[in-house]
């Protein structure tokens, strides 16, 4: 066993785990004050619901043999007959831990399902959202997780597709997920006519620290041990990130005039996202371009949704279906080491076809299911009350007592004018 390569794996999943609740701030930031708390639950409870799927039988489909080219065998349900010393060669042909693989590998579909739950904000049954990603996963990730890492069909493309860290497996296969929920869960009530705007930007620029300091885990963790890959995955994922930032509020300052916290936000994301599949695989100048392309074409992108009329209400799709087919298609000409070229190309396509259209269409029945049987969307009172109160018995603020000593402010004392506004829920 590699100790260091095993210590850096194990480092980079902590990482990876990380992200998971720097998405929720993430998102969390990005909703009205009266769904902050059902909005961190949607992406926390991945955490639990998707970690026991994977030990049980998540990564035997994803990584044990081959069935055809679209998923594992069931040799190792439970994670049987993987031992402590059980190894595994990384892409360097060193030996790490199994288990450490697995864990690495674990939590990076926590993240992926969790990524989903943004398009579907403020409107969805807490219940049903654990259902959901509980057979999405089964069903979708893991095989897709198979196709492109665990020796599927697109592994075996001549060339194969590139996927350093998800591009296909992760990120363009969550953003159709998210687009196929929400076409079978509806808008929100008030889309396009009622303010939505984000209650708590500072909660946001927080989230997409962590997010983006958890990506060096995600991104150059996924070479499984520390070598000159390892550190070009890890400058490009910054530099590409930069990039995006500044390209997005460029086109935001030319577009709407101004540049924004939540625009410096999600074009940091969309350049992580690009980055992702591509990163290992391009040189410095390669990841700005990408970046910076990301930033702007994503931001373009999000203003799809009320064009369209489709109600993504973190911009999931803009962000992650967009930057995801970007990257993806990008390296297949930007490759360096002569992996890149037209040949290269068709590959990704193929790829991100692909996930796009197997994705998609089982999302749709999935969604379309759960809808007819337990009820997919919340009732209407719920959605306008606040879904927090209605799903968690529970608010993320309490003003009450702003502006007094007690619990509540006095019916006989006048309101300030502080407390006369009204608070935009």
């Amino acid at each position: 066993m590699n100790g260091a390569d095993t210590g850096f794996v194990l480092i980079s999943a902590a990482l990876v785990m990380l992200m998971t609740p720097g998405l929720a701030l993430f998102y969390g930031g990005m909703v009205r004050t009266k769904s902050v708390l059902n909005m961190l639950m949607m992406s926390f409870i991945s955490l639990g619901i998707v970690t026991i799927l994977w030990v049980l039988y998540g990564h035997s489909i994803a990584f044990s043999g081959d069935v055809g080219g679209f998923m594992g065998n069931f040799d190792m349900i439970g994670m049987k007959g993987v031992k402590p010393d059980s190894l595994m060669e990384n892409f360097a042909g060193e030996k790490i831990p199994v288990l450490a693989f697995s864990l690495f590998q674990m939590l990076f579909a926590v993240i992926t399902a969790a990524l989903m739950s943004g398009a579907l904000a403020d409107r969805v049954k807490f219940s049903s959202w654990m259902v959901f990603i509980a057979l999405w996963v089964t069903v979708v990730y893991f095989p897709v997780a198979h196709w492109v890492w665990g020796g599927g069909w697109l592994a075996k493309l001549d060339p194969a597709v590139i996927d350093f860290a998800g591009g296909t497996a992760v990120h363009i296969n969550a953003g159709v997920g998210a687009l196929a929920a929400v076409l079978v869960v509806g808008k929100r009530v008030g889309f396009k006519k009622d303010p939505m705007r984000p209650h708590n930007l500072p909660l946001v620029l927080l989230g997409t620290a962590l997010l983006w300091f958890g990506w060096f885990g995600f991104n150059a963790g996924s070479e499984l041990g520390v070598d000159g890959t390892t550190a070009t995955m890890a400058l490009n994922t910054q530099v590409a990130t930069g990039a995006a930032m500044l390209g997005w509020l460029a086109y935001e300052r030319i577009r709407h005039g101004a540049f924004t916290t939540l625009g410096a936000c999600s074009g940091a994301v969309a350049g992580l996202v690009a980055i992702t599949p591509s990163g290992g695989n391009v040189n410095v100048f390669g990841a700005m371009l990408i970046g910076v392309v990301a930033g702007a074409v994503c931001s373009w992108a999000v203003s799809l949704k009320f064009k369209l009329g489709f109600d993504d209400s973190l911009d999931v799709v803009g962000v992650h279906l967009v930057g995801g087919i970007l990257g993806t298609l990008m390296v297949g000409f930007l490759a360096i080491n002569g992996t890149g070229g037209l040949d290269q190309f068709i590959s990704q396509l193929t790829g991100a076809g692909a996930v796009i259209g197997y994705t998609f269409v089982v999302t749709l029945i999935l969604a379309f299911a759960i809808q007819k049987t337990i009820g997919f969307r919340a009732t209407e009172d719920d959605e306008v009350s606040g879904i927090d109160q209605a799903q968690h018995a529970e608010t993320g603020y309490d003003f009450s007592g702003v502006g007094s000593s007690g619990s509540s402010v006095s019916a006989t004392v006048p309101a300030t004018p502080a407390q006369s506004k009204k608070v935009d829920a």
